[in-house]
């Protein structure tokens, strides 16, 4: 037995023609859907990046405890149990972040790996010399990205050096290498359509549209400021990396044709989550609420031992299951702390057994969400200061960087989580630049609002997802303290009455006044609200008391949100710093 797994990052399932994006570019999507089951409810769990490929591995959530990272030394990695059972691993892939300190533990899991350097400010080629950069509507990115990506970009200037070319043709090295040989696994897995959204001419051709503006290929996370224009190219600019990923795509499906591949090789064709590309007003994926656009992913799975293609499957599946379906699928044992379930009882002729009853998706410090196919819950904290929030870890690392030090001054040792396998882990206060606070509690009804353009109040609906979220949360044994960060109990039961006080309360903690007759327009509670969201506790405790005296100085009778970046701009580098919140998390097109 063989298995592919080809994997793409930030891929949007509401733009490929197997779910509904028939404007796109990519006949071999939809030829992969003749070949096998597509997926149409499968959710993230724990995002961004790697917490996914943790998921990947362990088959079990993560966000609960811990920030980006690595593997842990407790962590049962799917690829070690294949690798111990004598199946043989092998990575191809262009994916940075596994080559920084927060992803330093993956591919080392692998028997071999290869990796095409040059993808997002890749450190790859040494150039002193500042490259030239076109006027941009977005950058500088931090910690040298947006410099190193230019500099990368003057050595990708055919598609054969890109390296989404050069991670395929790996792959596909690896594959026609051992066609005679039995017992692998290959992950093939491109960083590509992630942002930037830089490919070759020939597959922005593919989308002509008019377009003399500023060169924009990256969007920043924030807030959508551009015009509809400066929008629109972005999105063609994302779709010719799209087709890009397409042709590439049917590459593999060419040479699982040529060689009868199906016969005895499972295909997955997957991805870690989607990217707003300005819908709900915002570009990325990590500082909004996660709306279905990043949390509902594309899905694709082969499995020659049934025989199922051409078909959907409606089941309510996760990354988490990918894991346990390869275990499965090569006779190896699942581990006890696996809580994903193989997908072969959601497909094939007998495969109509729920997965499950509800799924649990989230980033750490953000909204736990919840949704039963229908609904999607998302429970914010309770607090201004999101809290409290605290980090699990034997691996004290960032996305790029170390803790530090200062971060492990007040780090305890906590009493052993039921899958650490007996260890006890470093409990570390966490530090997030996000805050769901802002956002409040977000209920959709998907089967009437599928967009989730409005959410909805219903208190019954609520309480019943509280439930579900609680009981997922116990299951994860999910520490304490995150219930008591979203107000919930342990058990999960909430009387309707408590929500409606809730709502009440929140209403109540938005209004503000100063006592000096003003009228407040919408935008300028919302962005003064924002401000006491994301500002630190020594900033934010004086801030009435500060714009009190602005408005007093200024004579102002209306505060909208042109007076709070006003007066934010007259602050110095605090207001620095306000005007950075407002920016990424108030103001829209236009303002």
């Amino acid at each position: 037995m063989k298995a592919v797994m080809v994997m793409f990052d930030s891929l949007n399932r509401h733009m490929l023609p197997n779910y509904g994006g028939e404007w796109l570019r990519a006949p071999n999507f939809g030829r992969l859907s003749e070949k096998t089951v597509t997926f149409d409810n499968c959710y993230a769990g724990s995002l961004p990046c790697m917490p996914a490929r943790r998921e990947l591995h362990t088959g079990r959530h993560n966000f609960l405890h811990r920030s980006w990272g690595p593997l842990e030394p407790y962590d049962d990695s799917m690829v070690d149990i294949l690798r111990r059972k004598g199946i043989y691993t092998h990575l191809a892939t262009d994916h940075t972040h596994y080559f920084e300190d927060g992803g330093a533990t993956y591919h080392t899991r692998f028997n071999t790996w290869e990796y095409a350097r040059g993808q997002e400010g890749d450190p790859w080629k040494g150039n002193v010399r500042d490259p030239h950069i076109p006027e941009s509507l977005s950058g500088p990115k931090i910690g040298g990205l947006w410099r190193q990506d230019w500099v990368n970009r003057a050595y990708l200037d055919s598609e054969e050096k890109q390296p989404l070319a050069v991670t395929f043709a790996n792959g596909i090295e690896f594959i026609e290498t051992n066609l005679s040989q039995d017992n692998w696994f290959l992950q093939i897995e491109a960083f590509d359509p992630h942002e930037p959204f830089f490919t070759q001419q020939k597959y922005k051709d593919l989308y002509p549209h008019a377009y003399d503006g500023k060169h924009f290929d990256w969007p920043d996370y924030g807030r959508v400021t551009q015009q509809p224009e400066e929008i629109r190219h972005a999105i063609y600019e994302y779709a010719a990396l799209v087709s890009m990923c397409d042709v590439y795509l049917g590459r593999v499906l060419d040479l699982f044709d040529r060689h009868d591949l199906w016969r005895d090789t499972m295909l997955i064709v997957n991805t870690d989550h989607g990217f707003l590309l300005g819908e709900h007003a915002w570009w990325g994926k990590n500082i909004q609420p996660f709306y279905n656009e990043i949390a509902r992913l594309p899905l694709f799975v082969w499995d020659p031992r049934s025989g199922a293609r051409g078909e959907r499957s409606a089941a309510l599946a996760q990354t988490i299951d990918i894991a346990p379906t390869l275990l499965e699928f090569f006779g190896a044992e699942l581990p006890p702390d696996m809580l994903g379930k193989p997908l072969g009882g959601a497909i094939g002729s007998d495969g109509r057994a729920p997965l499950r009853e509800a799924a649990l998706f989230g980033m750490h410090g953000g909204h736990i969400n919840v949704t039963d196919g229908r609904y999607v819950y998302m429970r914010a904290p309770q607090s201004f200061d999101n809290g409290p929030l605290l980090e699990y870890t034997l691996m004290p690392t960032h996305m790029h960087n170390r803790f530090d030090v200062k971060e492990l001054s007040d780090l305890r040792l906590r009493e052993p989580f039921s899958f650490t396998k007996g260890c006890r882990t470093l409990e570390i206060p966490a530090h997030t630049f996000i805050n769901p606070y802002v956002h409040g509690t977000l209920l959709f009804d998907l089967e009437l609002d599928p967009k989730q353009s409005s959410p909805i109040e219903d208190t019954a609906v609520e309480a019943r997802m509280i439930r579900l979220m609680a009981e997922l949360m116990r299951e994860n044994d999910a520490p304490r303290e995150q219930f008591e960060r979203i107000g919930i109990p342990v058990d999960g039961i909430v009387g309707e009455a408590a929500l409606r006080q809730e709502k009440e309360a929140r209403r109540q903690h938005r209004e503000v006044g100063l006592g000096l007759g003003e009228a407040w327009t919408e935008g300028g509670r919302d962005a003064y609200f924002a401000l006491r969201c994301f500002m630190p506790e020594e900033i934010r405790a004086p801030l009435q008391d500060g714009l009190t005296r602005y408005v007093q100085l200024a004579g102002i009778t209306r505060i909208d949100e042109t007076a709070i970046v006003d007066w934010a701009a007259s602050l110095g580098p605090q207001g620095r710093q306000m005007l950075a919140v407002l920016k990424r998390f108030v103001l829209s097109d236009g303002e």
